[in-house]
């Protein structure tokens, strides 16, 4: 008599656009992945109404346990990573749609421990980040000598902190670089748009958030599109003295105001497919 196999029980964290496309997603066609939903929680519950069935609907964040999730996919903000990761992973494996949470120091190297000691998996989406898995093997070979994520959106696209948001403002209807320099200090003025540049960040872990480079162009032309480009830079060859480089140009179709353009969508509906236990370790998705 054959056995039944056991569904793969998926926990949403946040129901923007994106977390409300992957329930749907999971709801709709799940069944053919072997997947179900096991709760999702929003801040403001509201928002869920008449969206999700109340059953599913988790109240309070802490009692996540008792749902029993196998994986828990977060796509909500950093600060819950920066509360909840390591907790998460003790019980679950946890993909983190929001990255630029491991800007914090003390943060990633919690939720890597976590990972190790109770054998789940700490995901990490590749999202909108092309080669993401060529730029981690280069890093893990030691031949990962530079890498620059550039980020070029309409203005309404970016939702900035600081400076970077005035900023924005006494530049309105010009093209303005808003920021160049390391990760790890935008993280946190822009928490909501650079999750391509901590995913480098972390892909590229040789050279980590203080050294991957990002930069956020706000564009009044980009009406249509959001453009990610990656330049990555590899060893000399020493017979020639000829540098290796790879540069990549990303057009992602997204309307004026939108954080997330539509091939995202697609991209973290593929890392969760992919998010089937890897074991006690980091792995991009």
């Amino acid at each position: 008599m054959a056995h039944k196999r056991k569904s793969h029980r998926i926990g949403i964290i946040g129901f923007g656009h994106l977390g409300q496309y992957l329930t749907e997603m999971i709801e709709e066609k799940g069944h053919l992945y072997g997947l179900e939903l096991a709760f999702v929680w929003n801040r403001n519950q509201e928002k869920m109404e008449g969206k999700v069935q109340k059953e599913m609907q988790l109240e309070d964040l802490s009692m996540f346990i008792e749902r029993r999730a196998d994986l828990i996919v977060e796509v909500a903000h950093p600060q819950i990573i920066k509360d909840y990761g390591e907790e998460f992973l003790k019980h679950a494996d946890c993909m983190v749609g929001s990255p630029t949470a491991f800007a914090e120091l003390g943060v990633e190297t919690k939720c890597r421990e976590a990972a190790s000691r109770y054998g789940h998996t700490l995901y990490i989406p590749s999202g909108a980040l092309w080669g993401a898995e060529d730029i981690q093997k280069m890093a893990y070979r030691g031949t990962l000598k530079g890498l620059k994520v550039t980020m070029s959106k309409h203005p309404d696209s970016f939702k900035l902190r600081g400076h970077l948001q005035e900023l924005k403002e006494s530049t309105k209807g010009q093209r303005v670089v808003l920021y160049d320099g390391p990760v790890r200090n935008l993280c946190d003025l822009a928490p909501n748009n650079v999750n391509t540049m901590a995913a480098a960040a972390m892909a590229g872990h040789t050279l980590g958030f203080d050294h991957v480079q990002g930069s956020l162009v706000a564009d009044p032309d980009l009406l249509n599109f959001h453009i990610v480009d990656i330049e990555v830079t590899g060893p000399v060859d020493k017979s020639s003295g000829h540098e290796f480089t790879v540069k990549t140009s990303r057009r992602n179709p997204a309307p004026v105001g939108e954080v997330t353009g539509m091939a995202t969508y697609t991209s973290f509906w593929s890392s969760v497919l992919n998010c089937k236990g890897h074991g006690g370790k980091l792995f991009l998705c």
